[in-house]
């Protein structure tokens, strides 16, 4: 069980469902049994039958239909896992997108960026919390049955698997939820949480091979030979979690990236021309900063400001070279102007995933925003830049 977090994007498009059933909601966001999920309840109700029939070969074929109803409560418990992470996820300022229950368990989906170390180690840390609580409750009421029987099997066995999930999700590595407790921990000791995804990414792949190892090793130091079930299990684990660590590790070196993204560096120069002129005046005007720089005309944006400096729009190139050379003189530069989202200003030193959650709350879906420092419009940064940089990390 993991929750992974998407970073705000300027005009994000919306993050892509898993593909499965919505069975319901939790914290606003739909609940997904993914195809995945019947092969794993398959294979576990398979797996889970010779122990039924060890107990109770009384049942006979019925040992199946108990199988199943222990997959239902080891999934149920999955569930409250995942609901556990979505409403701390949101009650912490977070946008919770899907739950879904799959192959290896499940996971929650949520964007918004977390803020501080604390957020981030209370999502994660809720999970296994519920998973340590339900076992405790269910091995109370196992031990406290008057008879052993098949109800008390499946109490055992809802113990047992619950107190598995829960300390091997505790493990410190990504992907899992330990893993982001670590990442927590370091972002909180360091104050850069893109060294506590590293460090706990490559933690991750150490449990990743240590799961192998485990099924490998640690049969021979009981004298035993290792069982090729539980070695080509622990490899698919294993793969599963190197697989989450170097995702992780990779998100933190992207992230990093981003974060030496500012809107200054980004921004495209201006030429502030106030409102009324012509369009001959901008014109003319850029033919003057262009004479006096080594810029060429294509390296600045025509900004109309009000009284106070405010930037109000930008000119739209295409519609003022369309302006005939008559005409530019009679024609006031608001008419072939795109006006700015108001409120949608940022400042040049706004940078990393603070400009992009800026971008994304204020631009209103605006290509263009203004950049201003002290008041005065210094640059215009154009989204399909910022996106464009973005995907160079």
């Amino acid at each position: 069980m993991t929750t992974s977090e998407s970073a705000s994007t300027p005009a994000p498009p919306a993050p892509p469902r898993s593909k499965g059933f919505v069975v319901g909601r939790v914290a606003g966001a739909p609940v997904i049994i993914t195809p995945s999920w019947f092969l794993a309840a398959l294979v576990l109700t398979v797996l889970f039958v010779p122990n039924v029939q060890a107990r109770a070969p009384q049942l006979g074929a019925s040992a199946y239909l108990v199988a199943f109803v222990f997959v239902l409560l080891l999934f149920g418990s999955v569930f409250l896992h995942e609901a556990a992470h979505a409403l701390v996820a949101r009650a912490r300022g977070q946008h919770v997108t899907e739950l879904a229950v799959t192959l290896w368990g499940g996971h929650t989906a949520y964007t918004g960026g977390l803020g501080r170390p604390l957020d981030g180690f209370l999502v994660a840390v809720v999970g296994p919390l519920t998973n340590l609580a339900l076992a405790a409750g269910f091995w109370f009421a196992y031990i406290s049955a008057p008879v052993q029987d098949v109800p008390t099997l499946l109490l055992y066995a809802a113990a047992v698997s619950n107190a598995f999930v829960g300390a091997f999700n505790l493990l410190p590595g990504l992907p899992l939820d330990g893993g982001q407790i670590l990442e927590s921990l370091v972002w909180a000791v360091t104050g850069k949480r893109t060294t506590g995804t590293v460090v706990a990414g490559w933690v991750g792949r150490v449990v990743a091979v240590g799961v192998l190892l485990w099924a490998l090793v640690l049969p021979f130091l009981q004298g035993t030979t290792p069982s090729l079930t539980t070695v080509l299990w622990s490899a698919l684990i294993g793969a599963f979690l190197w697989a989450g660590a170097g995702a992780a590790i990779n998100n933190g070196h992207r992230r990093a990236a981003i974060d030496l993204l500012s809107a200054g560096a980004l921004a495209v120069p201006v030429i502030s021309v106030p409102l009324g002129s012509t369009v001959a005046d901008a014109l003319g005007a850029r033919a003057a900063a262009v004479a006096g720089g080594a810029a060429p005309a294509s390296s600045y944006r025509l900004v109309v400001v009000g009284p106070d400096q405010v930037p109000i729009a930008v000119l739209d190139d295409d519609a003022v070279d369309a302006v005939p050379a008559s005409a530019q003189p009679l024609t006031q530069v608001d008419a072939v102007a795109v006006p700015f989202t108001p409120g949608s200003a940022v400042d040049p030193g706004l940078s990393g995933t603070e400009l992009l959650n800026r971008l994304a709350q204020t631009s209103r879906g605006a290509r263009l925003v203004p950049v201003v420092d002290g008041g005065q419009v210094t640059g215009v940064l154009d989204l399909a830049d910022v996106a464009r940089a973005i995907r160079r990390t």
